[in-house]
């Protein structure tokens, strides 16, 4: 769909609708490019509509062939149909029915939204605005209605046929067709509608839910890929179970479907019953999955079953309350995670996603509420804000309120809004009833947009025994909204004594802090008592708020911390924190000729960490892994040289290989023959740390130690190290890398979601000769650029990551992406919009690129024939 300019929607104007739908029952006859769609609506006026109105259904390309009311055809004067509205002028004053006719063309559907064919396969994907790709319909959440939908189909052509819901009838027709009936008794909103016709392989499983009953499971892949849907199926019943035990929620139909396909705009759907897929997040053997894969599929898998109740049972009034289903179901999957995994490793890998992209979101023009006011695309909302940062203020809810209280206030919305079109609102007063507490001001956590910035400031009086903290917090302007009101941020803390131990939280009024102080105002100061000697303050553990954090640590108090600290999360972040002051040190250095400053306190506290990383493996990892480009152009915020923070942090790798050249050799050597592939935590945890020490090892770019990352490539048996070797090489020009990447391709080739790790892989190189490689790449025979995922891959890679030749200093990074953008959009609107997003620091940095980066945008704005969706993130971008 093409548009000039959508129209703003906001969130004051919400009004229920007009008319609502109790039940929809669909005929849909499958064609490649001729479906027919047979939808017979019972429709009533609201009690609270505008009595008497006209009837306006929403469309979207769609070609009517008739239109019935109560079973007579309705008078052309009677109604005005476009493809985009249908109107009745004077409808019936009580319950009607309508029957419309429409056809549609799922082939030449490259939007990938409403009905479309992928591979041979008829599917859906209808949130946020694709139900109205298929039928007329009030396409909005707050209609809910019981589905029943009649499929037909040629049986050779889609033997399986699949609807939401439970299967109440199919059968054979004649002329080779057949046709399945599914009726789901639960009502939903239009965006929950799924189905899938195709010839498709499955594999099958049960589950008997707490009380006794049977579901049938089922995931269906390609032909030839179900052996890799195992582990899905696995994660499913284990996600099943944890949410009976830890959430109460209990599963409510006859069977649960997950289906796989190859073209899909997102990472998965969780329409009612009929999940559907990008077989990225289903498909997994050891010798095509990493263990990245593995724990995503697990996330992902979870979190669309988990929207059965977060999101469906209750599901959003309109769109400005998504968070209200997705930063909600992040967090319950990122519980289960947790579970299923380290705790402590989940929650630096979150922290680590929401840093490099909602923090930088926040920071740039694209900024926007938990819950915005206003939106011109709906598409362009589904960000790291509305999914981690919603996230994240479901954990702090649950840190300011504690564990039991929001376990009471989770009860008590899931019983109370059970077939809901529920709001924030709604949410937020389930838990001021449990906890009994006023939570205005938490509630500006969904209002207000930015990062807070929360400065501590220490005192010790040892005479007095006293540990003063002075705090201050504040909320820079973020795009609509120039001043901000003080936020309730929950920090967790501890004081750490010289031995290593513990000392109590007590307050001149003799009253114990139980580890969590709450900010409500500008500045507070918290005196602790009973300290003769100065403790080291360790705060915001867990990263209790989504917040930046600055202290008056000092370079020995956070070596100190990365040793003793009892919290897992800050013990990482004290490492971070010393990483991050040596790079931005040196990165100035490198922009002013200046010596680059001694690391030696960063790399002793490295081999620290080295000499203990068998206890932990997985930690350790994440404790080796040093700040990226992207995060310390984050830190620095303005006047960023990506080259000059390429050039710091090439240089402070080197040095970590020449310094612990032994301990990394060591550790490499203690980390060999690790028996038979499994996907399990510790396994993986292993592997990571294996790659990433092989990873620091060959920074120095030594001949013996690349042969070595060369041998590991030859010699990997599963994916994971396979891909870890080849992204060490990858950082090293040369014949053996070409050889590394010639001989991958020619192991994998065949198999697309492989290469898109080959892809990335290249588009991430930060050499001078990237952007002729990715141009190359696009021009190969043999792979699929229509498909997101390969788009994602190459072009999503080389703007998302590749700091140095996306940013270059002639502006042609973003020049190419600015082609592909306009390109893309004639074809599939939502991805070039989302690619487009990797502009969203343009403004940090330094002036040169910058004005070269404004160009280029601006080249987008100006095209004929924008897509809304690019158009919004455009004009936003520029704003």
């Amino acid at each position: 769909m093409r548009s000039d300019q959508a129209k703003p929607v906001k969130l004051a104007d919400y009004r229920v609708p007009d008319y609502r739908v109790l039940t929809v029952d669909l005929d849909v006859a499958l064609h490649p490019t001729a479906t027919r769609v047979v939808a017979t609506l019972t429709v009533e006026p609201h009690p609270q509509g505008a009595a008497g109105a006209p009837l306006v259904f929403d469309g979207d390309e769609l070609v009517l062939v008739s239109l019935a009311l109560d079973g007579r055809p309705l008078a052309p004067e009677a109604h005005e149909a476009t493809p985009d509205r249908l109107l009745i002028h004077r409808p019936p004053p009580g319950r009607f029915v309508l029957t419309i006719e429409t056809r549609i063309d799922p082939q030449a559907n490259t939007q990938l939204m409403g009905l479309y064919r992928s591979s041979g396969t008829w599917c859906t994907q209808c949130e946020a605005e694709g139900f109205r790709r298929i039928t007329y319909f009030p396409d909005r959440p707050d209609v809910l209605a019981v589905y029943t939908t009649r499929i037909e189909a040629d049986k050779a052509a889609a033997p399986v046929l699949l609807g939401n819901g439970n299967l109440v009838a199919s059968g054979d027709l004649e002329g080779g067709r057949h046709f399945a009936v599914w009726h789901d008794p639960h009502p939903k909103p239009s965006y929950l509608f799924a189905l899938v016709g195709g010839d498709l392989a499955v594999i099958a499983d049960e589950f008997v839910t707490r009380s006794g009953r049977t579901v049938a499971l089922r995931i269906y892949s390609e032909h030839g890929k179900e052996n890799r849907t195992a582990y899905a199926m696995d994660a499913l019943k284990r996600a099943m179970r944890w949410d009976e035990e830890v959430f109460g929620c209990e599963y409510d139909l006859d069977i649960f479907m997950i289906v796989a396909v190859s073209d899909f705009n997102m990472g998965a759907m969780e329409n009612k019953g009929l999940n559907i897929f990008n077989d990225k997040y289903v498909l997994a053997l050891p010798d095509t999955a990493t263990d990245q894969d593995y724990a995503h599929i697990e996330a992902i898998i979870a979190h669309e079953y988990f929207h059965n109740w977060t999101g469906n049972r209750i599901t959003c009034r309109d769109w400005f309350q998504l968070c209200l289903k997705e930063g909600l179901t992040v967090f319950r999957d990122q519980e289960f995670s947790s579970d299923m995994r380290s705790r402590a490793v989940k929650r630096i890998a979150d922290v680590r996603l929401l840093k490099a992209q909602q923090f930088a979101e926040d920071a740039g023009p694209l900024a926007h509420p938990v819950r915005p006011e206003i939106y011109n695309e709906i598409n362009n909302f589904y960000t790291a804000t509305v999914y981690e940062k919603g996230a994240e203020v479901i954990r702090l809810l649950k840190v300011l309120i504690g564990a039991e209280a929001f376990r009471i206030g989770m009860d008590l919305y899931l019983s109370r809004h059970d077939g809901d079109a529920a709001t924030i609102e709604d949410f937020v007063a389930c838990f001021a009833e449990a906890s009994g507490r006023d939570l205005g001001q938490f509630f500006l956590w969904y209002r207000q947009s930015g990062t807070p910035e929360v400065g501590v400031e220490t005192r010790h009086d040892p005479k007095a025994g006293t540990f003063t903290l002075d705090i201050r917090q504040q909320l820079g302007p973020t795009p609509g909204q120039p001043s901000k009101e003080p936020m309730a941020i929950p920090l967790a803390l501890g004081l750490i004594g010289p031995d290593g131990a513990e000392r109590p939280l007590l307050t001149e009024e003799g009253q114990s802090v139980a580890g969590v102080i709450a900010l409500s105002a500008g500045r507070h100061r918290f005196v602790f008592t009973g300290h003769p000697t100065r403790p080291v303050l360790s705060i915001n553990r867990g990263f209790s708020a989504p917040v930046r954090l600055t202290t008056d640590l000092t370079e020995s108090d956070l070596i100190f911390l990365s040793r003793h600290d009892s919290d897992p999360y800050n013990r990482w972040q004290s490492i971070q924190t010393l990483a991050t002051r040596q790079l931005i040190a040196a990165t100035t250095a490198s922009r002013t000729g200046a010596a680059a400053p001694a690391g030696r306190p960063l790399i002793d506290a490295l081999g620290a960490v080295l000499a203990d990383s068998q206890r932990d493996p997985a930690f350790a990892a994440q404790a080796l892994s040093l700040p990226s480009e992207a995060d310390i152009a984050r830190e620095l915020g303005q006047e960023v040289d990506p080259d000059a923070i390429q050039a710091a942090r090439l240089g402070l790798r080197r040095d970590i290989a020449d310094h612990l050249a032994d301990a990394l050799a060591a550790s490499l050597a203690a980390l060999e023959n690790r028996g038979p592939f499994s996907p399990d935590a510790a396994s993986a945890g292993r592997r990571a740390l294996a790659n990433v020490v092989l990873d620091l090892w060959t920074a120095n770019g030594a001949d013996e130690r690349i042969g070595l990352a060369e041998r590991r490539f030859a010699a990997a048996d599963n994916m994971t190290d396979r891909l870890g070797a080849l992204a060490t090489l990858a950082q090293h020009a040369g014949p053996r890398r070409e050889a590394a990447f010639a001989a991958f391709y020619e192991r994998h080739g065949a198999d697309e979601l492989i290469i898109d790790k080959w892809l990335a892989l290249q588009a991430g190189i930060g050499e001078a000769g990237t952007l002729e490689r990715v141009k190359a790449l696009m021009a190969r025979p043999g792979i699929n650029f229509a498909n997101p995922n390969r788009l994602r891959a190459l072009v999503g890679s080389f703007a998302m990551i590749n700091q140095t030749q996306f940013n270059r200093a002639d502006g042609l990074g973003y020049d190419f992406l600015a082609e592909v953008v306009l390109d893309v959009d004639a074809r599939n609107s939502q991805v070039a919009a989302r690619l487009l997003s990797a502009f969203r620091s343009w403004r940090a940095m330094e002036p040169g690129r910058r004005a070269l980066a404004q160009a280029a945008l601006q080249r987008v704005a100006a095209a004929p024939r924008l897509s809304a969706d690019v158009r919004d993130i455009a004009d936003r971008s520029l704003a």
